[in-house]
């Protein structure tokens, strides 16, 4: 008899530590873990196997296709925005041809076991594109179907790739005489920013705010790459952890959308940059912005409406801003930059 799995690809980045962990105490998953690099050894007890492999590779997917019935794919691979940019063709290889190879596969899967596979996508707030910074001063809460017109790869990728999701779980070869009845239940999230203090950031436009805190903690020097007034949403990573968790176990007949906002804060470089001062009086945090980084930012919204996902299965952050650099961020990456020797913890 086959054994019922969740997938997830990206497996070792930001998003995936927080999910295995999560799942994985739980008890409650056997957990196929996918990615390019080798995976955090203190992940590997969560998981019934870890492949390190790429998301391109079909005869990898084929494999799994074979052996287990995957009954939910977390899908968070992907080259982030600022990688992006510097090889954009590379970049949608990845992002969306490799999320097109996931598509298949839950479709395949869907088929076997007669029932639609759960895709849970994070898509992001580059899918936006403001026309102007006076633009998204005026904007306010950005809704989903607003600005779809993003200006990086990045963004390019996610949009079409929510697309792809609503395609695969509502019009699939829908002129094949042989339709497949069971396809895709797509579930998507545009999260903001993410700040964790477990994982280092690893090429995100918006990454400035956790840079700038664990910069400071290691007693680093930090050029900020945006103006003191530049704002974009954020949260702290548990609360996306719960996010995703949240609207894979929504009731299918409660959610009236396939894509969903959700976020917490919304504070300034400015603001950022001062509670990080007040934790740490030492930082040496200067601001350099990097004016085409800063265009990208400046397209983005300063706030998003979750106002759906409220609605339709309970969102609500555990963290506002308060809360996340106080009882969060804070301690948990000064107690992690504290157990280094001092010179490792400046190298």
């Amino acid at each position: 008899m086959r054994k019922e799995v969740i997938l997830i690809t990206g497996a070792n980045g930001e998003i995936g530590h927080g999910l295995i962990e999560h799942l994985g105490k739980s008890g409650e998953a056997n957990i196929i873990a996918i990615d390019v690099q080798p995976i955090d050894e203190a992940l590997l007890p969560y998981c019934e196997r870890f492949i390190q492999g790429d998301i391109l590779d079909n005869m990898l997917l084929g494999r799994l296709v074979a052996e287990f019935d995957i009954r939910t794919i977390f899908h968070l691979a992907s080259i982030l925005s600022t990688k992006a940019e510097y090889n954009p063709e590379a970049a949608h290889k990845v992002n969306v041809e490799g999320t097109l190879n996931l598509l298949r596969l839950a479709v395949d899967q869907s088929s076997w076991q007669g029932r639609a596979v759960k895709f849970l996508y994070p898509s992001s707030i580059a899918a936006y594109g403001l026309l102007s910074l006076e633009k998204k001063n005026e904007a306010g809460k950005v809704k989903e179907w607003e600005w779809n017109t993003p200006i990086t790869m990045y963004g390019c990728n996610k949009l079409y790739c929510e697309h792809l999701g609503r395609y695969y779980s509502y019009h699939y070869r829908q002129l094949a005489a042989d339709q497949v009845k069971n396809t895709v239940d797509f579930r998507c999230l545009r999260f903001p920013g993410l700040i964790s203090s477990v994982t280092i950031p690893t090429g995100g436009t918006s990454d400035y705010g956790p840079e700038m805190l664990h910069a400071a903690a290691q007693g680093k020097p930090y050029k900020c790459f945006v103006r003191p007034d530049a704002r974009l949403p954020f949260m702290v990573m548990p609360d996306a952890i719960k996010s995703l968790l949240l609207l894979e176990n929504a009731p299918k007949e409660n959610l009236k959308h396939l894509v969903y906002n959700v976020t917490s804060f919304s504070p300034t470089a400015e603001e950022i940059y001062q509670r990080v001062k007040k934790a740490f009086p030492q930082a040496d945090i200067s601001f350099e912005p990097h004016l085409a980084r800063q265009k990208i930012v400046d397209t983005w919204p300063a706030d998003v409406d979750d106002s759906a996902a409220c609605r339709d299965w309970g969102w609500k952050p555990d963290y506002d801003e308060e809360r996340a650099f106080n009882d969060y961020l804070i301690p948990s990456i000064r107690a992690r930059y504290s157990k280094r020797p001092a010179s490792s913890a400046l190298n």
